[in-house]
Protein backbone atom coordinates (compact mmCIF):
# COMPACT_ATOMS: atom_id res chain seq x y z
CA UNK A 1 0.00 0.00 0.00
CA UNK A 2 1.48 3.62 -0.64
CA UNK A 3 1.75 6.31 1.90
CA UNK A 4 0.09 8.96 1.47
CA UNK A 5 1.68 12.00 -0.10
CA UNK A 6 1.29 15.14 3.26
CA UNK A 7 -1.22 17.98 2.01
CA UNK A 8 1.58 21.02 3.16
CA UNK A 9 -0.84 24.34 5.09
CA UNK A 10 0.70 27.02 6.69
CA UNK A 11 0.27 26.93 10.94
CA UNK A 12 1.29 30.03 12.68
CA UNK A 13 4.95 31.09 11.42
CA UNK A 14 6.12 27.44 9.59
CA UNK A 15 4.40 25.14 6.65
CA UNK A 16 3.30 21.77 8.07
CA UNK A 17 3.18 18.41 6.11
CA UNK A 18 0.12 16.52 7.41
CA UNK A 19 -0.69 13.14 6.18
CA UNK A 20 -4.61 12.65 6.08
CA UNK A 21 -5.62 15.96 5.43
CA UNK A 22 -6.82 15.74 2.03
CA UNK A 23 -8.94 12.73 2.61
CA UNK A 24 -10.39 14.19 6.21
CA UNK A 25 -11.00 17.63 3.61
CA UNK A 26 -12.93 15.57 1.25
CA UNK A 27 -15.10 13.87 3.52
CA UNK A 28 -16.02 17.21 5.29
CA UNK A 29 -17.14 19.09 2.23
CA UNK A 30 -18.94 16.15 0.90
CA UNK A 31 -20.72 15.96 4.00
CA UNK A 32 -21.47 19.49 3.45
CA UNK A 33 -20.77 20.17 7.32
CA UNK A 34 -20.68 23.43 8.93
CA UNK A 35 -17.24 24.58 9.77
CA UNK A 36 -16.81 24.30 13.41
CA UNK A 37 -18.16 20.52 12.91
CA UNK A 38 -15.46 20.16 9.92
CA UNK A 39 -12.55 21.96 11.67
CA UNK A 40 -12.72 19.37 14.34
CA UNK A 41 -13.42 16.48 11.73
CA UNK A 42 -10.72 17.28 10.24
CA UNK A 43 -8.57 17.69 12.89
CA UNK A 44 -8.93 14.42 14.79
CA UNK A 45 -8.86 12.76 11.45
CA UNK A 46 -5.26 13.83 11.19
CA UNK A 47 -4.25 13.60 14.67
CA UNK A 48 -4.68 9.68 13.80
CA UNK A 49 -1.35 9.85 11.59
CA UNK A 50 0.42 13.12 12.68
CA UNK A 51 1.89 14.45 15.81
CA UNK A 52 -0.19 17.48 16.96
CA UNK A 53 2.03 18.93 20.21
CA UNK A 54 -0.90 19.93 22.43
CA UNK A 55 0.35 23.30 22.69
CA UNK A 56 -0.47 23.90 19.42
CA UNK A 57 -3.61 22.57 18.69
CA UNK A 58 -5.64 25.99 18.70
CA UNK A 59 -3.33 26.85 15.33
CA UNK A 60 -4.20 23.81 14.16
CA UNK A 61 -7.51 24.87 14.49
CA UNK A 62 -6.74 28.00 12.79
CA UNK A 63 -5.24 26.96 10.01
CA UNK A 64 -7.29 23.78 9.01
CA UNK A 65 -10.77 26.23 9.45
CA UNK A 66 -8.76 28.69 7.14
CA UNK A 67 -8.10 26.11 4.68
CA UNK A 68 -11.79 25.07 4.48
CA UNK A 69 -13.11 28.49 4.46
CA UNK A 70 -10.91 28.33 1.33
CA UNK A 71 -12.30 25.64 -0.47
CA UNK A 72 -15.95 26.46 0.53
CA UNK A 73 -15.36 30.06 -0.92
CA UNK A 74 -16.04 31.79 2.13
CA UNK A 75 -12.58 32.70 3.26
CA UNK A 76 -10.21 35.50 2.11
CA UNK A 77 -7.34 33.50 1.02
CA UNK A 78 -4.45 35.88 2.01
CA UNK A 79 -1.75 34.90 4.03
CA UNK A 80 0.68 36.54 6.05
CA UNK A 81 4.16 36.95 4.22
CA UNK A 82 5.18 35.54 0.69
CA UNK A 83 4.99 32.31 0.31
CA UNK A 84 6.55 30.85 -2.92
CA UNK A 85 6.20 27.57 -4.52
CA UNK A 86 8.45 25.82 -6.75
CA UNK A 87 6.65 23.02 -8.61
CA UNK A 88 8.31 20.47 -10.49
CA UNK A 89 10.05 16.70 -10.27
CA UNK A 90 12.77 17.75 -8.11
CA UNK A 91 15.22 18.03 -11.39
CA UNK A 92 17.83 20.34 -12.29
CA UNK A 93 15.53 22.62 -13.87
CA UNK A 94 13.40 22.83 -10.59
CA UNK A 95 16.48 23.25 -8.43
CA UNK A 96 17.98 25.96 -10.35
CA UNK A 97 14.55 27.36 -10.26
CA UNK A 98 14.73 27.71 -6.88
CA UNK A 99 18.43 29.12 -6.47
CA UNK A 100 17.45 31.76 -8.88
CA UNK A 101 13.79 32.73 -6.37
CA UNK A 102 16.78 32.67 -3.53
CA UNK A 103 18.71 34.99 -5.28
CA UNK A 104 15.70 37.01 -5.99
CA UNK A 105 14.57 37.56 -3.07
CA UNK A 106 17.91 38.74 -1.73
CA UNK A 107 18.33 41.14 -4.72
CA UNK A 108 15.05 42.27 -3.77
CA UNK A 109 15.72 42.66 0.12
CA UNK A 110 12.20 40.30 0.72
CA UNK A 111 11.68 36.84 3.03
CA UNK A 112 9.30 34.27 1.92
CA UNK A 113 8.76 31.08 2.29
CA UNK A 114 9.69 28.93 0.06
CA UNK A 115 8.11 25.64 -0.33
CA UNK A 116 8.92 22.98 -3.50
CA UNK A 117 6.38 20.42 -4.28
CA UNK A 118 7.36 17.47 -6.21
CA UNK A 119 4.03 15.21 -5.73
CA UNK A 120 2.56 15.20 -9.62
CA UNK A 121 -1.29 14.63 -8.02
CA UNK A 122 -0.68 18.24 -5.71
CA UNK A 123 1.04 20.05 -8.92
CA UNK A 124 -2.24 19.17 -10.87
CA UNK A 125 -4.68 20.46 -7.97
CA UNK A 126 -2.92 23.43 -8.28
CA UNK A 127 -3.48 23.72 -11.66
CA UNK A 128 -0.55 23.25 -13.63
CA UNK A 129 0.38 21.24 -16.26
CA UNK A 130 4.08 22.16 -16.99
CA UNK A 131 6.74 22.28 -14.90
CA UNK A 132 9.16 23.61 -13.97
CA UNK A 133 6.31 26.09 -12.42
CA UNK A 134 6.70 28.93 -9.70
CA UNK A 135 3.62 30.09 -8.08
CA UNK A 136 4.00 33.18 -5.33
CA UNK A 137 1.18 33.60 -3.21
CA UNK A 138 -1.33 30.90 -4.57
CA UNK A 139 -0.86 32.44 -8.47
CA UNK A 140 1.01 30.77 -11.07
CA UNK A 141 3.71 33.36 -12.35
CA UNK A 142 5.27 30.92 -14.92
CA UNK A 143 5.15 27.25 -16.30
CA UNK A 144 7.29 24.94 -18.25
CA UNK A 145 9.84 27.91 -18.90
CA UNK A 146 12.52 29.01 -16.13
CA UNK A 147 12.12 32.79 -15.91
CA UNK A 148 15.03 35.36 -15.85
CA UNK A 149 16.20 36.36 -12.59
CA UNK A 150 14.61 39.99 -13.26
CA UNK A 151 11.05 38.39 -13.53
CA UNK A 152 11.28 37.03 -10.26
CA UNK A 153 12.52 39.95 -8.51
CA UNK A 154 9.56 41.87 -10.07
CA UNK A 155 7.17 39.43 -9.37
CA UNK A 156 8.48 39.47 -6.22
CA UNK A 157 8.22 42.79 -5.41
CA UNK A 158 4.94 43.15 -6.73
CA UNK A 159 3.59 40.51 -4.49
CA UNK A 160 4.74 42.18 -1.66
CA UNK A 161 3.44 45.16 -1.99
CA UNK A 162 0.08 43.45 -2.37
CA UNK A 163 0.25 42.16 1.47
Amino acid sequence: MDTPTPRTIRIGNATIGLLGFDTAMNQALAARMEESEAVSFILEAVKTSNYIPASMLEKYREAISREYRKLTGQGDESSPGLTIRILGSGCISCNSLQTLVIDAMERAGIAADIEQIHDRDEIWRLGVMATPALMINGQVKIAGIKPTLAQIVQWIREESLVK
